[in-house]
Parts: structure tokens; C-alpha cells; sequence
């Protein structure tokens, strides 16, 4: 059999020059994402800790202990009924809280996006090599079968039978 080589490919130009700059992308060596700034760091420390169980019965406790010891102490506690100063300073959790969380939530999707934008790429890449060896796979089975009709050909001349026909068994 001849080793010819492979015509060119039937990809569309662009699905060509895609893959060329795909297959020139490394996915491991694309840049990363800046480190987090410090800032960042404590958004993302914040909300892992306020977003976390033990925050929570933890807070739970404080609040409790609140206002027990408000109830317990009567009119003369530092924060009687109806605990305004505890409002106040959940008011004030809240209100910093919430911004804080928004911030590592928006770097984090940031994150997001740059990995899914690399696994697009990954995809793209996967798909035009596989659609690439498809058509190489089926060009190899049109010249494997124009080879064997070839000699299918030469046998019957050989054996005089003419080349339409098959022999009987």
C-alpha cells in the first residue's frame, strides 16, 4: 500500500485556524488570575466564616446569652427590653457583612468565569481534533477499499473471470 500522504483536511478555514491556535494553548500554561489582593483575602475569609455552621450556633449562643442576662438583670440592664443595642449591632453585622460577601462573591465568580472560558476552549479543541481524526479514519477506509477493489480487479484478470463478477463457491 502507498504512503501517501493525507489530503487536507474538509474543516472549514476557520475550524483550521482555531485548532491551530488551540493546539498552540496549553491549558496549564495559560496565565492565571492575579493573586487575591488583601482585601480579596479577607472578603473570602469573611464569608467562609459568617458563611459557616459554627458562625451560626455560635452567634446563636451570643444572642442568647444576650438576652438572658438582659432578662435576668431586669430594667437596669445595659440593654433592656426590647434590646434596641442588640438591633443596633445586628444592624451593623448585617450591614457590613452583606457588601463583604458580595465582594468574595464576585471574585469568586471571576474565578468562574476564566475556568469556564479554559474549559471551553479545552472542549473546542477536543471536538475539531475528533472531528479531524473522523475524516482521516474515513479517508483511510476509502483507500483501503479503492486498494482492495484494486486487487479484487487484478485477481480476476489473473483467473480470467471478468472483473463485475465473483466467483461461485
Amino acid at each position: 500500500m502507498s504512503h501517501s500522504r493525507v489530503p487536507a483536511s474538509p474543516l472549514s478555514a476557520d475550524d483550521l485556524s482555531k485548532l491551530h491556535g488551540l493546539r498552540k494553548r496549553r491549558p496549564a500554561l495559560q496565565p492565571r488570575l492575579p493573586p487575591p489582593s488583601a482585601g480579596q483575602r479577607v472578603a473570602d475569609l469573611v464569608a467562609v466564616t459568617v458563611g459557616s455552621w459554627r458562625f451560626i450556633v455560635l452567634q446563636s449562643v451570643a444572642i442568647a446569652i444576650w438576652l438572658i442576662g438582659n432578662t435576668y438583670v431586669g430594667p437596669s440592664g445595659w440593654d433592656p427590653y426590647p434590646y434596641i443595642l442588640l438591633n443596633l449591632l445586628l444592624s451593623f453585622q448585617a450591614a457590613y457583612t452583606a457588601p463583604v460577601i458580595m465582594m468574595s462573591q464576585n471574585r469568586q465568580s471571576e474565578v468562574d468565569r476564566h475556568n469556564a472560558e479554559n474549559d471551553y476552549h479545552v472542549n473546542l479543541k477536543a471536538e475539531l481534533e475528533i472531528e479531524q481524526l473522523h475524516q482521516k479514519i474515513d479517508l483511510m477506509r476509502e483507500r483501503e477499499i479503492m486498494e482492495l477493489m484494486k486487487l479484487v480487479r487484478l485477481l480476476c484478470e489473473k483467473n480470467g473471470m471478468p472483473s463485475g463478477t465473483t466467483p461461485a463457491t
